[in-house]
């Protein structure tokens, strides 16, 4: 049967087409939360929601989307611009950066690594066009970046896999408290449960985002997305530019929210969004047949 899916954290439909539920696959069962820490979290370890989904390697399919829904925050924007080589490889700052914010879920010491990451955002800091003074560690700003990783796996599952229910998006953000946690930094932004991150997420792009120069540049294909590595050059890198540069763009285009869309000035055409739906079919078909460690990114485990 088909049927239509909320597509972002939003509760709201986001998409006009149609996507089929594989009947060979099946929602979490339902799990009562345990008492709840001060903060609201959830324990975060082997058996996990985010254990399960922010380890699966469909995940990549949405990395660019989540770094577009970053840069269009103001003071994430003026930190890439000044402090960041993202101009020149995004794909590469994307993949530099993946390693270790997967870290904060899988590693031995994840707090350790937490507060590594923090701690190279410390010295980020500036001032910058209308934003004016700013820094790298600025409260809401840091949870933005947190916030699109968390919702990124809930679009994940909506796009290329099973949809998640009310109570698996529930006790998934209720992990991703835990998982905030450990960078050591304020909690003040933190929405305290799921319902009220939804609000936070209209909020921020009602209210929030804007049409940066690096979002517009990558969405909008101006921008040279590079090579998944530095060491990728010449004609590796030539033969790698077109298919990489127009199918990041085609794909972000696709898969972001409306409203993001909207203050952007873009929009997918038909032939992008039957393209999403056709790349959709491929991996819902061979997802199920795909060897165990194709389905997981590396240090996932």
């Amino acid at each position: 049967m088909f049927q239509e899916y909320d597509l972002n954290a939003s509760g709201r439909s986001l998409y006009v087409f149609t996507v089929t539920r594989p009947a060979s696959l099946s929602e979490p069962a339902p799990v009562s939360l345990p008492a709840a820490a001060a903060e609201g979290g959830a324990p975060l370890g082997p058996g996990s929601l985010t254990w399960s989904y922010f380890g699966d390697s469909r995940v990549v399919l949405l990395a660019l989307r989540a770094g577009v829904l970053q840069a269009m925050h103001p003071v994430i924007a003026a930190a890439l611009a000044q402090h960041s080589d993202v101009s020149e490889n995004p794909l590469w700052r994307l993949v530099r950066s993946a390693g270790r914010i997967l870290g904060v879920v899988y590693d031995g010491d994840p707090d350790a690594t937490g507060r590594w990451i923090r701690d190279q955002h410390v010295a980020i800091r500036g001032r910058y066009g209308n934003v004016g003074r700013y820094r790298a560690l600025d409260p809401d700003a840091f949870f933005w970046a947190h916030a699109t990783f968390f919702e990124g796996q809930i679009a994940t599952q909506e796009l290329f896999g099973v949809p998640l229910a009310a109570h698996a998006r529930r006790r998934l953000y209720a992990e991703s408290i835990t998982w905030y946690g450990r960078y050591g930094v304020s909690m003040r932004p933190v929405p305290s449960d799921y319902e009220e991150f939804e609000r936070y997420w209209e909020r921020m792009l009602a209210e929030v985002l804007e049409a940066t120069p690096i979002a517009r540049a990558v969405v909008r294909a101006d921008l040279e997305l590079g090579t998944p590595h530095p060491a990728l050059d010449g004609p590796a890198r030539a033969l790698l530019r077109w298919p990489l540069g127009l199918t990041g763009a085609w794909l972000v285009r696709s898969t972001l929210p409306t409203r993001a869309l909207e203050i952007l000035g873009v929009s997918p055409s038909r032939v992008e969004c039957l393209a999403l739906a056709g790349l959709q079919a491929v991996i819902r078909t061979a997802w199920p047949a795909l060897p165990s460690q194709l389905k997981r990114l590396p240090g996932a485990s």
